[in-house]
């Protein structure tokens, strides 16, 4: 039996303003906070995993390294390195890059409509992903990965190409100061 999750409901400013069952925040379109991990690797590629096809949407859709929600109570950057553990069986050293509000359709009724806190993380450190979350994962550069969202949008989460631009932008100034 699956545990009932919550999410936490906030306002344009991410002040929480309340809480709601995962699936029904996601039936209503009510935004509610999230988070986005980007793990790259010292040689700068970015770590992307398929999202398992019993996923309750976008199954079988390449995405960020990880993502989801913060529990009641729970500072995002600690959901952020649980969630890195359970789906990809890693740790990082994680740190907040910048956030992004987007509400986009995805399938079967769903919106999600999400204030997105995004993480990144460099670490060598290979995953050991969580089967019933994770089908497959991948290093790909990011240049690369830019061409494949424009020539294969398909294969991507919605909030993944949504938010690329502003993750290349941080990517590249994270290149200058790490040398990456």
């Amino acid at each position: 039996m699956k545990i009932e999750e919550t999410v936490i409901l906030v306002d344009r400013d991410d002040q929480e303003i309340g809480t709601m069952e995962k699936m029904e925040a996601h039936l209503q379109g009510s935004l509610h906070r999230a988070f986005s991990v980007f793990i790259f690797n010292k040689k700068g590629e970015l770590l992307l995993q398929q999202r398992a096809e019993g996923k309750y949407h976008s199954g079988g859709k390449w995405t960020n390294t990880c993502c989801s929600h913060p529990r009641p109570g729970e500072p995002t950057l600690a959901a952020a390195h649980r969630r890195l553990q359970e789906e990809m069986g890693m740790a990082a050293e994680l740190n907040f890059v910048f956030s992004f509000v987007y509400c986009a359709a995805i399938q079967d009724d769903l919106v999600e409509n999400e204030y997105d806190h995004v993480f990144f993380g460099i670490t060598d450190a290979l995953p050991i992903p969580d089967h019933d979350e994770v089908s497959s994962f991948k290093y790909i550069t990011m240049a690369r990965l830019a061409v494949d969202l424009k020539e294969n949008p398909g294969d991507y989460t919605r909030w993944l190409a949504i938010c690329f631009d502003e993750v290349m932008n941080h990517y590249q100034q994270l290149q200058i100061a790490d040398g990456l």
